[in-house]
């Protein structure tokens, strides 16, 4: 699988080119091609940004305009944030990027144009794009940071590479209480409410303890939680028992 190449088009800014190498990066993406920097290449603003990504920068192919840039791609996004007077797919980057994955496991080779800072890409070079990549943002602010668009792009294409569950738990050196656990734990705090004269009047309280019990399986307690419960019932009985002596 090839990973699609991101084309930053007439980058204005090294801090912004170093900070998109390092966006990149973090999903694993290596391809960058810059075309027509406005502060010409190699950028030491952009290498000062990117810090440990600097072997993208190393690498980054530089094109004087955009036709050369794309001319092996077989299929081309294009990132903006306007609507256009263009007959064009408009997708989101969860959709793009799910594009993106199937073709490069044909072989296929993706690129994903970036358009400078000041109002991002032109329409002369969106028509050379198979479709645009919009993100739904707040419509009275849509403008993006280029670095904020490329995180954006590779975050959807890391994302897809992985089955990363939407919840996980740190355990922080204990695990999950088990049923007996819990059981032990409900009898307990049980007794004590007994005690205290909690299960009032009688034709409630089965529906008390059933709530209760309910409780206590839903919450998903740890062992050191049970046992940080116990140890709180019985530091109470025991200040109750030495008052009532």
């Amino acid at each position: 699988m090839i990973p699609p190449v991101f084309i930053l088009v007439r980058p204005q800014m090294g801090e912004n080119i170093g900070a998109a190498a390092r966006a990149m990066l973090n999903f694993g993406l290596t391809r960058m091609r810059v075309v027509g920097p406005r502060d010409g290449w190699p950028n030491p603003k952009a290498v000062a940004m990117a810090s440990g990504a600097g072997r993208l920068l190393d690498d980054a192919q530089l094109f004087p305009d955009l036709a050369p840039a794309i001319a092996d791609c077989d299929y081309v996004f294009a990132t903006t944030s306007q609507r256009r007077e263009l007959v064009k797919d408009v997708v989101t980057p969860e959709h793009a990027m799910a594009v993106a994955r199937a073709l490069a496991a044909e072989g296929k080779k993706v690129g994903v144009m970036f358009g400078p800072e000041r109002a991002g890409l032109e329409n002369e070079d969106i028509i050379r794009a198979n479709a645009t990549v919009s993100v739904p943002v707040n419509p009275e602010f849509p403008s993006l940071n280029l670095a904020q668009c490329v995180l954006l792009m590779g975050y959807e294409w890391g994302r897809q590479g992985f089955d990363v569950p939407p919840v996980v738990r740190e355990m922080a050196r204990t695990e999950l209480a088990n049923r007996e656990e819990v059981e032990r734990l409900a009898d307990h705090f049980e007794e004590r409410l007994e005690a205290a004269g909690f299960f009032f009047p009688a034709t409630k309280v089965e529906g008390m303890k059933q709530n209760l019990r309910n409780m206590w399986g839903r919450l998903g307690l740890t062992r050191a939680e049970v046992q940080t419960f116990h140890g709180m019932l019985r530091q109470i009985a025991y200040k109750l028992k030495k008052q009532g002596d």
